[in-house]
């Protein structure tokens, strides 16, 4: 498995196991799974409503001798309503609890914006319309740092950011992000936040690397990325899935990339990416499909959040 390295000299396998929409009874063995085939990389976040699934399934391969506590890299993630700085650590402490560890590879800030503290997970008015909190995520930054110092984290990181909300943390923050989370997929190539991300020394990590055709709020219309005739004709020439062929294209841009699947051959056959290479025409033809209006998940039922990131030019 190849590694990407963090600037801390941290490395996070290039390949994870993505666990979101994993349903409750799915998400324990698909984790199983991808552990015995070799993924060293789970991706998890508290709203994800799996922790204790994929903790679960951690501490049966720990018990069973596949793996260690430390040849697992885990991330989790911040979510929205405990961005105020007393409620960080508890955040954590939830996580740490539900996947039954004593500390996180990563932990990143879901996204930037806050919502309402202590009314559930996604606090509404009687409407309908999410209720935000005013709390700015450079104080639950500078949280997490603390959480870093007292060895909770190994390292933290930010997940949705646009560049000029990292630049706001890299300039007022004590510890530099190690790593952003954000959609990428042949959809939503991201070229200039990667790019911006390379020049800051922070490692890309795409979520929904296969379109996430699964996606709650998918419509007939949508175009369906791994049956796009274009993947479909690479991979055939290939002999490889359109999924390997997606996946093999974030690879070869330097990125970390978190395919999900609850099916054991899906889950074996993602992983299978590092034994072929795709052709410069065939990078530029996957560049091609580049379109805003893909974005899986856009949030716009937010979008009037102070701190919503993608008003931003990237």
């Amino acid at each position: 498995m190849a590694t990407l390295k963090f600037h801390n000299g941290c490395e996070m396998p290039q390949i994870g196991f993505g666990t979101w929409q994993s349903k409750p009874g799915e998400v324990a063995t698909a984790v199983k799974c991808a552990i015995d085939a070799g993924y060293r990389h789970i991706d998890c976040a508290y709203v994800y409503g799996n922790e204790k699934e994929v903790g679960e399934a951690l501490t049966a391969k720990f018990a069973d001798g596949t793996v260690k506590r430390e040849d697992i890299f885990i991330t989790s993630k911040l979510w929205n309503t405990y961005h105020r700085k007393d409620l960080v650590s508890k955040a954590l402490a939830i996580s740490l609890e539900r996947l039954g560890l004593e500390y996180l590879d990563l932990y990143l800030i879901h996204w930037p914006m806050a919502y309402k503290e202590d009314a559930g997970d996604f606090p509404k008015t009687e409407e309908g319309k999410f209720i935000f909190s005013d709390v700015h995520f450079m104080d639950t930054w500078k949280e997490m740092e603390n959480l870093v110092d007292a060895g909770k984290i190994k390292s933290i990181g930010l997940s949705n950011f646009n560049s000029l909300q990292i630049q706001e943390v890299i300039d007022n923050g004590r510890i530099k992000p190690a790593n952003l989370q954000i959609e990428v997929n042949p959809y939503l190539s991201q070229d200039k936040l990667v790019a911006f991300c390379a020049e800051k020394g922070i490692v890309v990590t795409g979520y929904s690397p296969l379109g996430s055709p699964a996606r709650p709020w998918a419509k007939p219309e949508d175009p369906t990325l791994l049956e796009d005739p274009k993947v479909v004709a690479i991979a055939e020439r290939l002999k490889r899935t359109p999924a390997q062929v997606v996946l093999r294209w974030a690879v070869q841009r330097g990125i970390s990339t978190i395919p999900k699947s609850v099916t054991e051959a899906r889950i074996k056959a993602n992983l299978e990416v590092f034994d072929f290479s795709l052709s410069d025409d065939d990078m530029i033809v996957l560049h091609s499909f580049d379109d805003e209006t893909h974005r899986v998940c856009a949030l716009s039922w937010v979008s009037d959040h102070p701190l919503f990131p993608f008003r931003a030019e990237f």
